[in-house]
């Protein structure tokens, strides 16, 4: 029996498409999608830091950025009295020790978010436990944009990672603590580097 040409492309599609998605570990819910509020954890999401209370944007606090991907994204804060915000994920599969992956996603600042105006960093950790910030995988510098920028990095795990955390901190250029705010959207798939 012959087999119909439709089949065959679909098996081919299909291959391809695996193919494809071999080596990226997917995120859930990578762009905070959800019913914007206030004091709101997005689904797949967990609370890493004391006192995170994560905003669904836009439109609470002054800010009205149009999202990057989807209808949300989400806004994190430092504040004055010493606190910041950090949110993590289990991920699906471990990065292993000694493998170079990378990630992106988007980040901006709003000038107007209820008086956590400053410019913080934003840094990038992995743990084997729960919201555990046993390596930092990258770091920014002061995010000033105000505007969707892309931010990349590329890590090597000390060990093996399960759990990823996504924090804002101080600008540890200034010696004292102050209020800012990052907003995040769009996180890709963490990819294997490119073989060289």
């Amino acid at each position: 029996m012959k087999t119909p040409i439709s089949s065959w492309l679909l098996c081919t599609a299909l291959v391809f498409s695996t193919g494809s998605m071999y080596g990226q570990i997917l995120l859930d819910n990578p762009s905070f999608e959800g019913e914007p509020k206030d004091a709101t954890t997005p689904i797949g999401w967990l609370e890493c830091e004391r006192g995170t209370t994560p905003d669904i944007l836009p439109g609470f606090w002054g800010v009205y950025l149009q999202p990057y991907d989807g209808d949300t994204y989400v806004g994190l804060i430092t504040r004055s009295d010493g606190s910041w915000e950090a949110i993590g994920q289990r991920l699906n599969k471990n990065l292993k020790k000694g493998e170079c992956y990378q990630i992106s996603l988007q980040l901006a600042y709003s000038p107007a978010y209820a008086g956590y105006n400053e410019p913080v960093k934003f840094r990038l950790w992995g743990g084997s436990e729960r919201c555990e910030k046993a390596q930092l995988l990258g770091e920014t510098d002061p995010i000033k944009n105000t505007d969707w920028k892309l931010y990349s990095f590329e890590f090597k795990p000390d060990k093996n990672i399960r759990y990823l955390i996504f924090e804002v901190y101080y600008d540890t250029d200034k010696k004292y603590t102050h209020s800012g705010n990052i907003l995040l959207d769009n996180i890709s798939p963490i990819r294997t580097c490119p073989r060289a």
